[in-house]
């Protein structure tokens, strides 16, 4: 290292240590003059707040309460969406009855009914029944942490990890709302004021697994990876499984901000002196109404206009002919060889392309690719799901490489939208694709080559 680079080394070490004196110097200045200043009738003794933030913000109890408190809202999330998911699907499924009988009584052309029935309707509808439920429940839970006082705690924890890869510790927050919808978590960085730093939280959010893709993480975790075994011990492995993945999101999180610190975006980190509000009982419904009407609602709707065509396309290409066979097959043979060298297949690569707009069509993309039945498509059981994958040559390689690829890959339409309302940028909406892109290639690329190189297969 040159005599140059030790000096500038220097000064910014320089500098993050005059901030932090600064900091604890105002701290202690202050506490020192309410010492003096202030009077208590009776004896001061700890308030509940300061008892409660003994063990929240502890440096032994704080971090493994932190992951108890999001797991219970993953789990509430994941397992209370599943009953109302199904009470939509089922009754948007008994109104497409009505709307077929419609088009028939109309005497429509097929391809019109395949398009707006099969295609628009289908995709539309299953948006909604995929995403809403779990939106519904996300959000209002994590309001209420936020409500009670939580939130700051974990944001006060994870402040020294995020501040040693260049971050703030705020990314936190936004990183926590992406487990709800990568397009609002966002829209959520406006709390960082620095815009490098928020930069970075934009720019990582994707990596965290939004509600779109729990439903292709829960299936495939419990299909191959949970196979072996049943009952309860079945659905604690698919948990593990699915926490191991989270967490291996989080690390790449870290990695990225880390490597971006050092480079596109490099500079020091914002001090962050945060001043912890105290405990207070939430306001439930107001806090429920509030976060499920303009949060859930407002996503759902930007959701669905990036989806609705993505879901008429797919019909189009999947119907649609270039000598014998359609637009859709031609795709998947193209792609096929470079799908293979991931571990996975030309479908599954032209079922992520197409379900840019949404990861929520991306399951049923898959399954309308194989079954071959040009609109998009259903099915029964986890049974006959598993044996349709099986058939195209599946294997827990297979599975693995599709979840990590569903985990890390470019974020979604409506996410794509909201990074270039938020930077203004076209550069950095563009990064923001392509980064997650590359990471989402190599590390299955080259889980898949090792796996076949020591024959674990």
């Amino acid at each position: 290292m040159s005599l140059e680079q030790l000096y500038t080394e220097a000064q910014k070490l320089s500098t993050k240590q005059i901030r932090d004196d600064i900091v604890q110097h105002l701290y202690e200045t202050s506490y020192q003059l309410c010492q003096e200043g202030v009077s208590y009738k009776k004896a001061k003794k700890d308030t509940k707040t300061e008892k409660l933030d003994a063990i929240f913000t502890s440096p032994i109890f704080g971090f493994p309460i932190m992951i108890i408190m999001l797991g219970i809202v993953f789990y509430i999330t994941i397992a209370g969406a599943n009953v109302p998911s199904t009470l939509l699907a089922d009754f948007f499924g008994w109104l497409e009855k009505y709307l077929t009988a419609l088009f028939s009584f109309l005497h429509t052309p097929n391809w019109l009914y395949g398009m707006l029935v099969l295609g628009l309707y289908r995709g539309t509808t299953w948006v909604i029944s995929v995403m809403l439920p779990p939106m519904a429940i996300f959000f209002p839970t994590f309001a209420l942490l936020e409500n009670y006082g939580y939130l700051p705690r974990v944001a006060f924890n994870m402040d020294r990890l995020f501040k040693k890869v260049g971050a703030h510790g705020k990314q936190s927050l936004t990183m926590a709302m992406g487990f709800g919808c990568n397009a609002a978590a966002v829209i959520s960085t406006r709390i960082i004021e620095s815009p490098r730093e928020r930069m970075l939280a934009i720019l990582t959010n994707n990596f965290v697994p939004c509600n779109g893709r729990w439903g292709t993480l829960i299936v495939f975790a419990s299909l191959f990876m949970a196979a072996g075994f049943t009952g309860g011990i079945k659905s604690l492995v698919t948990t593990g499984v699915l926490v191991g993945i989270v967490l291996f999101g989080v690390i790449v999180t870290f990695f990225v901000s880390w490597v971006l610190s050092k480079t596109l975006l490099s500079g020091i980190p914002t001090h962050y002196t945060l001043e912890l509000p105290p405990y207070r009982k939430p306001k439930i419904f107001d806090t429920v109404i509030r976060s499920s009407v303009t949060k859930s609602w407002s996503v759902l709707v930007r959701a669905v206009k990036v989806a609705a065509p993505a879901a008429v396309l797919t019909w189009v290409f999947a119907n649609i002919n270039i000598g014998d066979t359609s637009i859709l097959q031609h795709a998947v043979q193209f792609l096929d060889p470079f799908g293979k060298l991931l571990g996975l297949d030309g479908y599954i690569m032209i079922a992520f392309i197409l379900g840019l707009p949404a990861n929520e069509i991306v399951l049923p993309i898959l399954l309308m690719g194989y079954l071959s039945t040009g609109s998009l498509t259903e099915v029964d059981s986890m049974i006959d799901l598993k044996n349709i994958f099986i058939a195209h040559g599946w294997t827990w390689l297979t599975a693995l490489n599709m979840m990590l690829f569903s985990l890390l890959h470019y974020p979604c339409g409506t996410t794509l939208v909201n990074i270039y309302k938020e930077t203004k940028s076209k550069k950095w909406t563009f990064l923001a694709f392509i980064i997650p892109t590359v990471i989402a290639i190599l590390i299955p690329f080259i889980i898949a080559q090792t796996v076949r190189f020591f024959g674990w297969m």
